[in-house]
């Protein structure tokens, strides 16, 4: 049995992700993931509300160092240096999951009901950095604009990641903004 809700927490998302990848999630029951963890059902109710929000426990914590991130860059930066800046940051999470966060985004992308709870959360992790943003100072309207596109660009990276990790998730970044400053360059040219 686990000793700790931390460590009870995190064999609970790792027997999720191996039920998901085993035998669908439809497929999969709450008392199954709990009884693959060595936990009771009880237990995974204490540390998730469902049996989708196991794969994504882990929201409040970027999105408090996405925020702390945004916060800590120097005045006068632009948004999107601001939003990369925060991505390396928070990206430091990714790589040290990677094991659980590659095939986490391939269930993720096989199930319906997982892609669908990913943008809800998406929209949520935008709307709190275009709050950090304008908190900053930056416009509303531009908050907003580049928190939707900085987000893009940042799963475009996570992606590209998990395809190619001779390069490393930094990397994909830098090419993933670079990219959409060029982008943004051609189309206001």
């Amino acid at each position: 049995m686990p000793r700790s809700g931390e460590e009870a927490r995190r064999r609970l998302q790792q027997a999720a992700l191996e039920l998901y990848r085993e035998r669908g999630f439809d497929q999969t029951t709450t008392a199954e993931i709990a009884a693959r963890a060595g936990v009771t059902e009880r237990t995974f109710f204490r540390h998730f509300p469902d049996k989708r929000e196991v794969l994504f426990g882990n929201e409040a914590a970027l999105r408090d160092e996405l925020i702390e991130s945004v916060a800590d860059v120097p005045a006068g930066a632009e948004p999107l240096e601001i939003l990369l800046h925060a991505f390396r940051k928070a990206g430091r999470v990714l790589v040290d999951n990677r094991p659980f966060s590659e095939p986490r985004m391939a269930v993720i992308a096989a199930t319906p009901a997982l892609r669908e709870r990913e943008l809800a959360k998406a929209a949520s992790m935008t709307e709190a950095l275009a709050e950090a943003l304008r908190r900053r100072g930056v416009a509303a309207r531009l908050a907003g604009l580049a928190a939707h596109t900085g987000w893009a660009a940042f799963h475009h990276a996570i992606l590209a990641w998990l395809e190619d990790s001779s390069r490393t998730l930094d990397e994909h970044l830098t090419g993933a903004f670079a990219d959409l400053r060029a982008l943004a360059a051609k189309a206001g040219g």
